[in-house]
C-alpha cells in the first residue's frame, strides 16, 4: 500500500508546479513553472506542458501532446494523439498542439492532429474534428466557429 492519502494531498512539483493526488504524470513529461495537475488526470509520456497552466481533475493528456503557457484544460477533457486506435504504433500518432492562453472546457474531446490557436476556446462537451485558428471560440459536435475571442471575453470569459 502507498503512503499517499486516497485524495487530497498536493504533490511539489519542480519549479513550483503542483498536482493533486491522486494523478497520473508519465515518464519524460515537462511540466512549466507555476503549473497545477488536478486529482485524478492521466498526463502522457513525453507531454510538454507550458509554465501557468491548469489541468483540472480527470483531464486526460495523450502521449507527446503540448500545451503552451498559461493553457486552461477543463474536467474531463481529452487531448488524443493515435488516429488509429490502439494502433500501438507511435508513427501512426499526431499529438496535438495547444497554443498559449487556449481554454479547452470541460467534457471536450480533441482529436489527434487537430491543433488548437493561442488564445482560442474549445467549448466544454465540444469534439473538435480539425484545426482550431488562433482567437477563436468554437463548439459543438463537430465543433464550428460561434465567434472571436474579443466577445467571449466580453461575456465574461477568462
Amino acid at each position: 500500500m502507498t503512503a499517499h492519502k486516497l485524495s487530497g494531498e498536493q504533490i511539489k512539483l519542480p519549479g513550483g508546479a503542483i498536482a493533486w493526488w491522486p494523478c497520473h504524470i508519465g515518464s519524460d513529461t515537462t511540466i512549466g513553472e507555476g503549473s497545477s495537475i488536478g486529482a485524478l488526470a492521466h498526463i502522457g509520456q513525453r507531454v510538454i506542458i507550458g509554465k501557468g497552466c491548469s489541468v483540472q481533475g480527470g483531464a486526460y493528456i495523450a502521449d507527446e501532446c503540448t500545451l503552451g503557457d498559461a493553457v486552461f484544460i477543463g474536467p474531463n477533457a481529452v487531448v488524443l494523439n493515435d488516429k488509429y486506435p490502439p494502433s500501438g504504433d507511435r508513427k501512426r500518432w499526431d499529438p496535438v498542439t495547444i497554443g498559449n492562453g487556449a481554454v479547452i472546457g470541460g467534457n471536450s474531446t480533441i482529436v489527434p492532429g487537430n491543433d488548437v490557436g493561442e488564445n482560442a476556446v474549445l467549448a466544454a462537451g465540444a469534439v473538435l474534428t480539425r484545426h482550431l485558428p488562433p482567437n477563436e471560440v468554437w463548439g459543438g459536435n463537430p465543433a464550428v466557429y460561434m465567434m472571436k475571442r474579443d466577445d467571449y471575453e466580453q461575456h465574461g470569459g477568462r
